[in-house]
């Protein structure tokens, strides 16, 4: 017992250190990541490396919390739970800890800053590249009500088979309710798992609830979709932007063309975005340089210092505008255009990373965007690996348009708005076959007068 209470006091007393180096390494490695430079020296806190400002005092909080207050109301805490909480026996001290860093995040009020355990982060980082486990679904969580619901259901796959519709609300999967996680950590510890397992799932359909047995299996996704519609007129589909995405792009939009593609319409409908690589990518195979001095996109942090990605002498370059840096991983190869009319599809569910591309292209003059205003996620997130395994996702910066549009909150505005109509044949249908779906024929309709 005497044992117990020392293990017990051991981590009470680390929790606020460890909160603290949390906080701190998190700014540091950012920082690195971004390619910053940040003024400061390392100094060694408890075995673990924090940021301390120049001329700052050690142990001196540079924020406005008061550490020594907060401390005492854990150990408060501590006492109560000690004395009087009733299940004992089921006081997961890893877990409570993880709940202190989880609150310090979640008390930014900013639902796309979270922390990750080490076995949340581990799950989030695996199946990169575009194969994975699971029931072959895409789905998309709003970010005011929490709502999960399924924009895209993927031919073929385990979803489909069981039943699953686009448009379909994830109320429950197994008995935990979907709303009552982080997104990316319902995915991967309770909707992936290990191929030929189960997973029940609850959905909400037209106000009832939906039963639904679904059996995972291997996932190959293919996040670009193309054909050749009508009047030499290429279609393609980007459902994702994932890691994958950049190729699959590129070689769509190479072999409509050997097809004799002469119009596009690219189709960024209910795409979530991604990975800002890949579309940064994608917005240079396509766009000229020489317009707008190249930029592609932009970022500011909160001190106003942020990189500029542009296209200059064939290759994708960048550069920071406090002349301290870059980022690392360019320049990178580019050299490439598309000089045809473009037309890009649009919706509400358009976000992040299709804004990206989108808002590049209309300002460049290169598309007309035709549909609904989109998403309005203007914000870019970094996630940040700490030592222990753990690990942040934080909001770092905003983004911008090449013109330097700031589209967070407000979304693109379609060059031509149309909603898109389900005839009333097709409402229980998988897709709606581009031949009756109202704005692909409104695209086509801007091509054919271009």
């Amino acid at each position: 017992m005497e044992e117990d209470k020392k293990t017990k006091n051991k981590f009470w007393k680390g929790v606020l250190v460890g909160a603290l180096v949390t906080a701190f390494a998190g700014l540091f490695v950012v920082g690195v990541a971004m390619g910053i430079q940040m003024i400061g020296r390392a100094v060694i806190d408890n075995g673990a490396q924090v940021l301390v400002a120049d001329g700052e005092e050690e142990g001196k909080s540079q924020d406005s919390i008061d550490m020594r207050r907060v401390s005492q109301k854990v150990d408060l805490l501590k006492q109560l739970v000690d004395e009087y909480f009733l299940f004992e026996e089921d006081i997961d001290p890893e877990m409570m800890e993880a709940g202190i860093y989880k609150g310090m995040m979640a008390g930014l009020l900013d639902p796309y800053t979270v922390y990750y355990t080490p076995e949340e982060y581990k799950a989030l980082t695996e199946e990169t590249e575009g194969v994975y486990c699971g029931i072959g679904a895409l789905v998309s969580q709003n970010i005011n009500s929490g709502l999960i619901t399924a924009i895209r259901i993927f031919r073929n796959s385990p979803a489909e088979a069981a039943g699953m519709k686009k448009g379909d609300i994830i109320y429950k999967v197994g008995d935990v309710e979907a709303s009552s996680m982080e997104l990316d950590v319902l995915v991967q510890q309770k909707i992936r798992g290990e191929r030929k397992t189960p997973v029940d799932i609850t959905v909400l359909r037209d106000g009832e609830e939906v039963e639904l047995h679904i059996i995972r299996d291997i996932v190959e996704v293919t996040t670009v979709e193309y054909q050749m519609l009508e009047e030499d007129t290429g279609y393609i589909l980007v459902s994702q932007f994932e890691l994958v995405t950049g190729a699959q792009f590129k070689e769509a939009v190479d072999e409509l063309t050997k097809q004799g593609m002469e119009k596009l319409i690219i189709d960024l409908r209910d795409n979530p975005g991604g990975v800002l690589d890949a579309v940064i990518e994608m917005a240079a195979y396509l766009l000229p340089e020489d317009k707008m001095d190249g930029t592609l996109v932009s970022t500011s942090d909160k001190d106003g210092k942020g990189i500029r990605y542009f296209s200059e002498d064939g290759k994708i370059q960048s550069e920071a505008n406090d002349g301290r840096g870059k980022d690392s991983r360019y320049p990178q190869p580019d050299g490439h255009q598309v000089d045809i009319p473009m037309v890009v599809l649009v919706n509400g569910n358009s976000a992040s990373a299709s804004e990206v591309l989108a808002g590049a292209l209309q300002d460049y003059g290169s598309a007309r965007l035709v549909g609904t205003t989109t998403f309005g996620k203007g914000i870019v997130q970094s996630l940040v690996p700490l030592a222990d395994g753990s690990a942040v996702k934080m909001t770092i910066s905003h983004y911008y348009t090449p013109s330097g549009f700031d589209l967070h909150a407000k979304g693109l505005e379609p060059d031509v708005e149309i909603e898109q109509e389900i005839p009333e044949d097709l409402e229980d249908a998988f897709d709606i076959p581009l031949d009756r779906d109202n704005q692909v024929q409104k695209a086509l309709e801007i091509l054919a007068g271009e």
